[in-house]
């Protein structure tokens, strides 16, 4: 079941009380699933000599949630200047960040420096005489193109705009090292939504023979490799989960015989979003419509700028109809109020009969949910709440306003005559 059945029965008796205190719509947080998910991982990884997770920012990016990660020990990986910020205000600092951008401003490197600076890790060769101070730690993001392929979700490498190419590989790190860097990580990311728990052993795998390679010929060792996130969670009820457990056990062995080759271990630095938040969080609407054309409509009062991935890749996400489990069904679309035909969080998916009132719980939405939101329409986003591991719920970011949404109008004149 996409949901866990322990958030589920932590949640749901609370639900309509909840419901009535705030209001819907809103994103609500399992604060111990996610502590559950990260000593879960931790304990996977726990044969290798040095494993760190670098939460993705971009996920969930809200301070609340990232001050759990930073309490279980977890590092951020950040790709904006509002990104390192955030981390930085639950008090990550220095090697705690990993900085992987793309097309990178100057405004970005001057930020990545900032406050202790962080792991920069490069997206590209021709970055290099651009940043303003070479670290002494430097990574750079690979592309393998051909050389492997990504999923479905990511794609073919040959198309991304990401990474630095293999042939441009060994001369990106001797160029860094000629610049002043004496310590050196690699990362990757080549996969999304990954729930065949081989192509990451695969990718660390590649990952540790390149690491050999590049030290072979430049003289050089390595601090790290960093698979990147990818690791998929099961959406549809039929879906396994990725087997975890597997995974680590066979990276650890890659890792340990990687010490018997060469006498030391890089540590191994992973960058899960999706896996540690995303089935930790529900989309909480209200039923307020129901619609009898062609088809028939139930609308909520959350729209498409709640949540994005089903109008923008038609992703699934399961729904329940709280109080009204197991009961005899019909085919509907259940919609928001955009001006938009994609504006649907399920397509003639077979519910219980929904009623003006109704709670649906939208599931899998603690990662890329709120942080994919936007204004189209005028929409204004939604609250974001945690569910703590006291049982208590905690406001953790208040729902925008109009006020919020005209706040960008409101500047001095600023005429430019040429």
């Amino acid at each position: 079941m996409p949901m866990p059945e322990t958030f589920r029965q932590r949640l749901f008796p609370l639900l309509p009380s909840i419901a009535a205190h705030y209001g819907t719509p809103f994103h609500i947080y399992d604060e111990q699933g996610i502590r559950d998910t990260g000593r879960r991982l931790k304990e996977a990884f726990a044969g290798v000599a040095r494993f760190r997770e670098y939460y993705a920012v971009k996920a969930l990016p809200n301070p609340r949630v990232l001050a759990v990660m930073a309490e279980m020990g977890f590092g951020f990986d950040c790709s904006s200047i509002a990104e390192l910020r955030l981390s930085r205000r639950v008090g990550a600092r220095g090697e705690d960040l990993m900085f992987t951008s793309n097309n990178t401003s100057a405004e970005d490197f001057d930020e990545a420096a900032a406050e202790g600076g962080s792991i920069l890790n490069l997206d590209d060769i021709s970055l290099l005489p651009k940043v303003p101070e070479m670290p002494e730690l430097i990574c750079f993001r690979y592309n393998p193109g051909e050389r492997r392929s990504g999923n479905e979700i990511i794609g073919n490498p040959v198309e991304s705009k990401y990474g630095v190419s293999h042939e441009q590989l060994l001369p990106a790190f001797r160029q860094a090292r000629e610049m002043g860097a004496s310590r050196f990580g690699l990362h990757t990311m080549l996969a999304s939504n990954e729930l065949n728990y081989r192509y990451m052993v695969q990718t660390a795998a590649m990952l540790l023979e390149l690491v050999e390679e590049i030290s072979a010929e430049l003289g050089i060792t390595f601090e790290f490799v960093n698979i990147g996130g990818g690791l998929g969670i099961p959406y549809r009820p039929d879906a396994a989960n990725l087997d975890l457990v597997s995974m680590g056990r066979e990276i650890a062995d890659l890792f340990q015989a990687f010490a018997t080759r060469h006498g030391y271990q890089p540590a191994l630095y992973m960058e899960s979003g999706r896996f540690m938040t995303g089935p930790h969080g529900v989309l909480v609407t209200t039923a307020i419509n129901r619609k009898e054309i062609y088809r028939t409509y139930v609308g909520v009062d959350a729209s498409m700028s709640s949540l994005m991935r089903p109008g923008m890749y038609g992703a699934y996400h399961h729904i329940d109809v709280v109080g009204k489990e197991g009961g005899a069904t019909e085919v509907v679309d259940v919609v928001g109020s955009l001006c938009e035909n994609n504006d649907k969080f399920a397509i003639q998916r077979p519910l219980p009969k929904i009623v003006d009132g109704d709670l649906l719980v939208i599931h899998d939405t603690g990662a890329h949910g709120i942080a994919m939101g936007f204004n189209y329409n005028g929409n204004l986003r939604p609250k974001e709440l945690l569910l703590r591991s006291d049982g208590t719920t905690e406001l953790i970011r208040r729902a925008e306003t109009v006020d919020d949404y005209f706040a960008t109008l409101s500047f001095g004149p600023d005429v430019f005559r040429p």
